[in-house]
């Protein structure tokens, strides 16, 4: 995939996967755009688009302290695409990172966490 566009990176400036990320783009020269959750809060279209792309299963970040934290009552709830969007948008920290949407000539591709090797393949 060639890169024509944009890139923008979507997660939590915190976050030791969003670090490594915004690193790796930055070493190859790649120029992206950076989209805070706890700052700007989750664009519910976007997520509504994620879902579509990936599932809602690989957007919902069952192994971190986010998730962990809730209410097993809550966690219980969290069955289909409806409730994990509606989970998600009030727990930001709870989506796996970093969201990454890259623009390309033939449309838009989305990953979810950071993969070196994978993107480096992608780019190729």
């Amino acid at each position: 995939m060639t890169i024509t566009t944009n890139i923008t990176v979507y997660g939590i400036a915190n976050c030791d996967s969003v670090k490594k990320a915004r690193a790796w783009l930055t070493a190859q020269g790649l120029p992206y755009q950076f989209h805070d959750f706890k700052k700007q809060g989750v664009p519910a279209e976007r997520l509504a688009a994620w879902m579509a792309a990936v599932g809602w299963e690989r957007l919902l970040n069952r192994q971190g302290t986010t998730w962990r934290q809730l209410d097993p009552a809550l966690q219980s709830k969290v069955c289909d695409a409806a409730s994990a969007s509606a989970l998600l948008l009030e727990h930001s920290s709870a989506i796996k990172r970093p969201v990454v949407e890259w623009q390309c000539g033939d449309g838009l591709s989305i990953t979810v966490g950071f993969a070196a090797q994978q993107w480096a393949q992608m780019l190729a």
